[in-house]
């Protein structure tokens, strides 16, 4: 299944909605996903207005690729450089590091996902 940032095994991130490159849940990648998506995040209204904003709307549906449409709070698998552009431009949503894919850390630095990883997690 692979290793997340902090070395352990990954776990899933969503399963409804039904997140990862591969559609299993997990931010596990490979070589077709040319997006990195490897970071789970739990989205807010102004990280899904910032993505728009840059082009990239996840708040529709889009049925053609099993995309249910997001709204605040749900888990997604995002990509590393999208993560990192927002959380450059201070809107990052926050991370579930047991849950993100540790290719992210080829795009994003460790200390940087620690310091927004979501509320309840001990690491």
């Amino acid at each position: 299944m692979g290793r997340n940032v902090l070395g352990g095994a990954l776990v899933p991130c969503s399963m409804t909605p039904l997140t990862g490159f591969y559609r299993d849940g997990c931010c596990r990648t490979g070589p077709g996903d040319l997006g990195v998506h490897t970071v789970c995040v739990e989205v807010t209204a102004a990280f899904l207005a910032f993505s728009k904003e840059r082009g990239n709307d996840l708040t529709t549906p889009n049925p053609e690729f099993r995309f249910p449409g997001l709204k605040p709070g749900d888990r997604w698998c995002l990509c590393a450089s999208r993560w990192q552009e927002a959380f450059q431009a201070g809107c990052a949503p926050r991370v579930i590091l047991e849950a993100t894919h540790m290719a992210t850390l080829e795009f994003v630095s460790l200390e940087d996902l620690r310091t927004h990883r979501a509320e309840g997690q001990v690491s």
